[in-house]
């Protein structure tokens, strides 16, 4: 007599499961992991929605290009503005809706299709412990001692690694190629991507290491630690921004119209600093952890847009590539 009833609850909990709609976000691949945005924006946008978000992770825009109008996503979150240009022509974005003016980003963004959700300034981090006296300018990283040791990111497989060579030439203009010739003998390694080489900074292996100015929030409020700096210089920093956008085609617009409303609400916005460890698009600096006014924050900011960004992209690879191998 049981079993009709056992197999009744199991029917309607199938159709229950079956009946919940399918979110499907591509994101890249330390949002899912465990100490990365995606459980924590997981847990708040299905409370709210009442829906199945589900992350597929990856390198974005190749995966996106591969699959064209036929691709499984609904939204796309971790663009940056080097690459949406790209991201805009493929034709598979739509408008984000929401309202640009209330960001507080330190530029205008009056972007309509890719939506800001957090947003840093690439810097080079030194540790107090190791750098008594760390440069005060570009100009002195540049013609410090070559026994300082620093390790970069590969601009050909790094987002971050990107944003310093047009970090470099938003800096240096033509006389780039000459920068990164006198930086060149300063840099230990090259890595395929941050994680590497931050745990080479960490365990002690470099002196300095290209990151972001947002980095020392982690050490500071995580592990009560301030030897971790950010080398402000005079000549400005280059903006990073990460962004959201609505594929064109997706079968559950609602859901992404929803989406993209929340990761510019005051919970999402809230959960970034800590979250991502970078800072908020849309956040009062006044509601910033405590921790976030002990950052070193820059007073110029430099951005190259798309078409910008898009045009020095080739040349801009081919002086890092031909300084570090003389």
């Amino acid at each position: 007599m049981k079993y009709p009833i056992f197999a009744a609850g199991a029917l309607f909990a199938t159709m229950a499961v079956a009946e919940t709609p399918v979110l499907t976000v591509y994101a890249p691949d330390y949002f899912a992991s465990e100490w990365g945005p995606g459980p924590k924006m997981e847990e708040l946008f299905e409370a709210e929605c009442g829906c199945d978000l589900q992350f597929r992770t990856g390198d974005l825009m190749p995966r996106l290009l591969l699959e064209g109008d036929k691709t499984d996503a609904d939204v796309v979150i971790g663009l940056n503005t080097d690459v949406t240009k790209k991201a805009r022509e493929s034709g598979l974005f739509a408008p984000h809706g929401q309202d640009n003016a209330s960001l507080t980003l330190p530029i205008s963004w009056s972007d309509e299709v890719f939506l800001p959700f957090n947003y840093s300034h690439v810097a080079f981090i030194y540790d107090t412990t190791r750098v008594e006296n760390p440069p005060a300018s570009f100009d002195e990283l540049l013609n410090a001692p070559d026994d300082l040791k620093i390790v970069i990111q590969d601009p050909r497989s790094s987002i971050s690694g990107q944003a310093l060579m047009l970090w470099v030439k938003a800096v240096y203009g033509d006389k780039s190629g000459e920068a990164w010739a006198k930086l060149s003998p300063k840099i230990l390694t090259v890595t395929k991507g941050w994680s590497e080489s931050y745990g080479l900074f960490t365990d002690g292996e470099a002196d300095m290491v290209l990151s972001y100015t947002t980095s020392p929030a982690y050490h500071i409020i995580a592990e009560g630690d301030e030897t971790k700096k950010a080398a402000i210089f005079p000549e400005g920093h280059y903006l990073f921004v990460e962004l959201a956008g609505k594929i064109s085609g997706t079968d559950q617009p609602e859901l992404a119209d929803q989406f993209m409303a929340f990761v510019v609400s005051e919970a999402f916005q809230n959960m970034i600093p800590t979250g991502n460890w970078s800072l908020p698009a849309k956040l009062a600096d006044d509601k910033l952890p405590e921790g976030f006014a002990k950052l070193n924050m820059p007073e110029t900011v430099l951005f190259f847009d798309e078409e910008q960004a898009a045009a020095l992209r080739d040349a801009a690879v081919e002086e890092w590539r031909a300084a570090l191998s003389q």
